[in-house]
């Protein structure tokens, strides 16, 4: 399986085994991570039967300004935006992130602001024949899970948890 982390962390897939197939046909992705998953299996010329988008980082109905400002706090401290940051990942639980942190770029949060997703690629995948899963936690504080699961749900098989936050987990 190919796996794509999520924007400040690395090895993180071990808390989504329950959700995620070894197969060498399937691709996932956490949060920025799935946003990266989606562009290889677009992009990939090889056989994918299976996309698994775990959270997947979706802004794109946020203004302009809630970019700016999310960058503007990571440059004025680096340090204090990662931590809240993993705060609003881990809610409702409290689980303890500190052994998958790697600090992100500007840029990598930067683009995972900015992305836009593409019902057009999407559809185009899935008449490639390859499987779309989108798992969204209800109490998520990190996108806006609502609006997150009425762009993806006509299109693919979405999941909808209650009582789970960005982690998936409560």
């Amino acid at each position: 399986m190919n796996y794509f982390n999520g924007f400040s962390l690395k090895g993180e897939e071990a808390l989504f085994s329950s959700y995620l197939i070894e197969s060498e046909y399937c691709v996932a992705g956490f949060s920025y991570g799935a946003q990266q998953a989606l562009e290889y299996v677009y992009d990939s010329k090889v056989r994918i039967d299976r996309l698994i988008l775990l959270s997947p980082a979706f802004f794109q109905t946020q203004k302009s300004s809630f970019s700016r400002t999310q960058l503007r706090y990571f440059e004025a401290g680096q340090e204090a935006y990662v931590k809240q940051f993993l705060e609003n990942v881990t809610y409702p639980s409290k689980r303890d992130l500190s052994t998958y942190l790697k600090v992100g770029t500007k840029e990598a949060l930067e683009a995972l602001l900015t992305y836009k997703w593409d019902t057009n690629k999407i559809q185009e995948l899935l008449d490639r024949g390859t499987t779309i899963e989108v798992f969204l936690g209800k109490d998520d504080k990190i996108i806006d899970a609502q609006a997150a699961f009425y762009f993806f749900s006509p299109l693919t098989t979405t999941y909808f948890m209650k009582d789970a936050g960005h982690l998936l987990i409560r």
